[in-house]
């Protein structure tokens, strides 16, 4: 199968959802030809082949980081990827067109598809159709959301990754035809030995880590809040990722007085995350929306106990009492008790670790990439099916 995949963000640009997009191609490239459109960004190169894979990337306007993306760049995407697209799809010639983000990868990939008569497949993740946090969500705005509107009922199936992003897409966007569930999954990491003298991490302290990029719909700044108030054992908070929300951060762990204790490593190696995760003691995340969220996966992976937030897709999968606590959204008193809890207890985080260890297993790249295979093979047995129907 040739299949063409387009997203406006792809490692290292980007956050989860180009990371699963990335896991998902390496795996279907070892039995297909893949290509993936993106865009852009400084000195990155127009073309490469990473991990198999044929990766093309666009120039786009405004992309200076690679965590986050511009209202510039996102616009830009657009015509970008409507010139590149259809000059591949002429040399290409794919079966089908995998699209990831319903905006801004979405309008170009379903017009592409449509004017070349290719089946369209649609991954929608989360923030591309509703993020809470954001003022300029397409769920706010009139014209964003008759654009996801339209690209939803112009696709040939739409994907999503968890229950509450497909609840969204049908209360929001009025979406009535059927939405696949995938799962996401990673590829099983090679855990590394690790020190934390190695990290610069205090060797007798309570280690809580979160994973994700530096912007508000974290809310970072509420886990250094609750790093300030416990007193009752030495603790450590390592907020890993880049973002506009640093300065931020650094300046209200200064104002609390634990600065020393707030680790910001930045942008870092996949292995470089691992040693992190490894050191932790407990994964913590005060996010206020995940459309599936990706590293409490990478968290179980490596065995840790999980306390966040019941809103998002993370509760699909995350069992209050088993993988950790799942707590009322912004109820921050209750997040607090629940690390304090796991500060005492070294038994119940190991058991907590043991459940979400094995319970890793379910959410390997190998069968989120075998899912979505089916779902194409599924839209061109219907494809065929139907041109030999016009034929007869």
């Amino acid at each position: 199968m040739r299949i063409l995949t387009i997203n406006y963000e792809y490692p290292p640009l980007g956050g989860g959802g180009g990371v699963i997009h990335q896991h998902i191609v390496e795996e279907l490239s070892n039995r297909h030809e893949v290509v993936v459109l993106t865009s852009g960004c400084r000195d990155l190169p127009a073309r490469e082949t990473v991990g198999g894979v044929d990766v093309h990337r666009v120039n786009v306007l405004g992309r200076n980081a690679k965590s986050t993306a511009s209202m510039r760049s996102m616009l830009s995407f657009f015509p970008a990827s409507m010139r590149k697209g259809q000059a591949l799809i002429d040399q290409f010639r794919p079966d089908i067109i995998n699209a990831h983000f319903a905006v801004p990868t979405g309008p170009s990939s379903v017009l592409l598809a449509r004017r070349n008569k290719i089946p369209h497949a649609l991954c929608i993740h989360g923030g591309d159709i509703y993020d809470p946090s954001k003022r300029l969500s397409p769920h706010r705005i009139p014209g964003l959301r008759n654009v996801v509107r339209w690209v939803l009922r112009r696709t040939d199936r739409v994907l999503a990754q968890s229950e509450n992003t497909a609840a969204n897409a049908r209360d929001i966007y009025g979406y009535q035809r059927p939405i696949t569930i995938i799962p996401h999954g990673l590829k099983r990491p090679e855990l590394p030995a690790f020190a934390r003298a190695e990290l610069g991490l205090p060797e007798d302290a309570f280690v809580m880590i979160s994973v994700g990029r530096l912007v508000s719909r974290k809310a970072n700044h509420q886990l250094i809040e609750m790093l300030a108030r416990i007193d009752s054992a030495p603790a450590a908070l390592v907020l890993l990722g880049e973002g506009p929300e640093r300065q931020r951060l650094e300046s209200l762990a200064q104002e609390l007085n634990v600065r020393d204790r707030v680790f910001l490593p930045g942008f870092v190696s996949e292995q470089q995350k691992l040693e992190y995760l490894q050191a932790a003691d407990v994964f913590a995340s005060t996010t206020m929306h995940e459309g599936f969220g990706l590293m409490f996966v990478e968290a179980m992976f490596c065995g840790l106990p999980i306390v966040t937030y019941d809103h998002g897709g993370q509760s699909d999968f995350l069992e209050d009492g088993k993988t950790g606590f799942l707590v009322k959204l912004n109820d921050r008193k209750r997040f607090q008790e629940c690390v304090n809890r796991l500060l005492r207890s070294e038994m119940l985080r190991d058991e907590y670790g043991r459940y979400n260890l094995e319970l890793s297993q379910k959410f390997t790249v190998e069968q989120c990439a075998a899912q979505y295979l089916a779902v194409f093979e599924e839209l061109l047995s219907s494809r065929d099916l139907a041109m030999g129907e016009a034929v007869c």
